[in-house]
């Protein structure tokens, strides 16, 4: 199970598939990320004329390139505008409420990475009033924006500060639903950075849930909405760029909603340019996977490097990363690949085999391989040595054993999970979920995504990187539970799906399929608690690997959720309004 669901195929008997290449069909097996194609345009894997999206190679992409001066142009209006923005920085900064309302309008509209300065310095006067005036502070949604703003960027802030407006189980003194809502909403969003021991930020968050639940059936149709989203996409666990145009169109409140307006078209603007970058990006690694020619080779193997390429786009989100993104998709490509090797094609015996080569990574013991594992181990092998030279050509530090070392840890749990398809040992949940964390593929993708930004390279941070730490295994742990989560959604309940929640039911015999899935998703929270404690400073890793890490975890239900079609509508709808729409730009200058 591999950034996928796809070791549910072999569980549910597709295991046995026709080796002839004339036999398979590509489509006998789920596709995750399959959409709707254009009745007029068979191409399978393009971004239609009709704003479909599927899943394999983009050459309609090639068609949408525009003249370098219009991108010229835009860049030019955009870098003079963006200089009067830091002047508005510096007007607001001063004042405390109105200063963490501006971050967090550039952080909804993911244009934070344009203010990287500005929003430090602010944060900094904030946290030193959080620490010397914390216990005095009387208005709570200030509290609770402070709260989360500081938490998000790795600055420790305790969570009793919250204690002040509470009088038991989370509930708050002297508060009227009606004319508090946006305090409920903050302090919900605060919650979801909670860390372990801090149950009462968490009975915070509850209550918050419960009474903004119970007012929508009250409010207009915009503020219903607004709580809506909130409740189900908070921002700390959310994608802002995938989220970005909800606040497009949105309309800002307040005394100086002209400067949020302002903000609002200049981002409008840099997603146009995102947007076309990304166009660029598809084009070359559809290009790169076109011409390593595995999809011919390997009929058997999905050809989605689109879904690939998703990944990558949604980890490493500062648009001067391009050709990380690039280089990223290409591992987890490899990924998808093993694992429909391990899952629906390779025999116990070859599985073996192929995972003592990974281990020794021996080119001359390949010759005892199948052809379609020489293939795979070659295009593998080629793969890791051009991203160690390109890792130690800008960096000066050869990644190439840790690479591999993480690529011998995914094949190892494979195997593990195929010794007990073929054996029929049913693992409990807790061996089922330790294995599970490794065969997620998330540190193989972590470990590339840490050499490939090449930050705080030491002795130290590899040694750790190696070693599966906390902030990969949490996030591991929180996409292997909500693939098993959108599991069950996906497929019949007929005791073959191989997940933690049909090992659970296995183990506790007299327990409902409710019970499993209360106890993963329990499990999803602590792994949050965790990943957010891991994100806090001190912290042996860069910042850009932090957010990283999260923006993987955050990524993770849009992937995995699933609806009673068995598709993804989140997804798709993200999907299309990232890659296939543009945004229209108002003359506001």
């Amino acid at each position: 199970m591999a950034f996928s669901s796809s070791s549910r195929a072999k569980l549910s008997g597709t295991s046995h598939i026709s080796k002839d290449p004339d036999k398979i069909s590509k489509t006998s097996r789920p596709n995750l990320i399959e959409f709707t194609p254009s009745p007029t345009i068979y191409q399978k894997g393009c971004i239609t004329s009709d704003n479909t999206v599927a899943s394999s190679p983009l050459k309609h992409f090639t068609h949408t390139t525009r003249h370098p001066s219009f991108f010229h142009d835009i860049q030019v209006e955009h870098s003079r505008k963006l200089k009067d923005l830091k002047h508005i920085f510096s007007l607001v900064g001063g004042n405390s409420f109105e200063g963490l309302v501006m971050i967090d309008a550039v952080q909804r509209l993911g244009i934070e990475y344009l203010f990287k300065d500005e929003i430090e310095e602010i944060l900094q006067r904030q946290y030193i009033i959080s620490s010397t005036c914390g216990g005095h502070l009387h208005d709570l949604q200030e509290v609770a924006l402070r709260f989360r703003l500081l938490r998000q960027e790795g600055y420790y802030v305790p969570a009793d500060m919250f204690n002040n407006f509470m009088i038991k189980e989370g509930r708050f003194s002297q508060f009227n639903v009606s004319e508090d809502i946006g305090r409920l909403m903050e302090v919900y969003e605060a919650s979801q950075l909670s860390i372990a021991g801090e149950e009462g930020l968490d009975e915070a968050g509850q209550f918050s849930a419960k009474m903004l639940n119970e007012c929508m059936t009250h409010l207009d149709h915009n503020q219903a909405l607004a709580i809506g989203n909130t409740l189900r996409h908070p921002y700390h666990k959310s994608l802002p760029r995938f989220m970005a145009k909800d606040v497009f169109f949105g309309n800002f409140q307040g005394e100086r909603r002209w400067m949020l307006h302002v903000l609002k078209e200049i981002a409008k603007k840099d997603f146009n340019m995102v947007h076309a970058l990304h166009h660029k990006e598809i084009v070359q690694v559809t290009k790169w996977w076109k011409d390593l020619g595995l999809a011919k080779k390997l009929p058997f193997a999905r050809d989605q490097p689109l879904k690939w390429y998703i990944w990558s786009m949604a980890c490493l989100t500062d648009p001067s990363l391009s050709e990380q993104r690039v280089e990223l998709t290409k591992p987890i490509s490899l990924i998808y690949i093993i694992d429909d090797i391990f899952d629906v094609y390779g025999t116990l015996d070859e599985l073996i085999l192929f995972t003592e080569t990974i281990t020794r990574w021996d080119l001359a013991a390949m010759g005892q391989l199948p052809e379609y594992m020489k293939i795979c181990f070659k295009a593998l092998d080629d793969i890791t040595n051009e991203i160690s030279y390109k890792v130690y050509k800008k960096h000066g530090y050869n990644p190439v054993q840790s690479l591999r070392n993480a690529w011998t840890s995914l094949c190892k749990a494979f195997l593990v999970e195929a010794k007990w398809f073929a054996s029929g040992h049913m693992p409990e949940s807790e061996e089922y979920l330790k294995n599970g964390i490794e065969s997620s593929g998330v540190h193989v993708a972590l470990v590339h995504i840490f050499f490939l930004l090449g930050h705080g390279i030491t002795e130290e941070t590899v040694e750790l990187i190696d070693s599966n730490p906390a902030i990969i295994s949490s996030t591991a742990t929180i996409l292997r539970l909500w693939d098993d989560l959108g599991s069950a959604k996906d497929e019949n309940q007929d005791g073959k799906d191989g997940s933690y929640i049909h090992y659970y039911m296995k183990e506790h015999r007299y327990s409902a399929a409710e019970e499993a899935q209360k106890s993963a998703i329990n499990k999803i929270s602590d792994a949050w608690k965790r990943l957010n404690k891991e994100c806090l400073c001190p912290n042996p890793f860069s910042a850009s690997f932090t957010r990283a890490s999260l923006n993987l975890a955050r990524m993770v239900p849009l992937m995995y959720s699933y609806d009673d079609n068995q598709r993804l509508p989140s997804l798709e709808h993200f999907i299309k309004s990232l890659l296939s729409e543009s945004v229209p730009t108002e003359g506001v200058y």
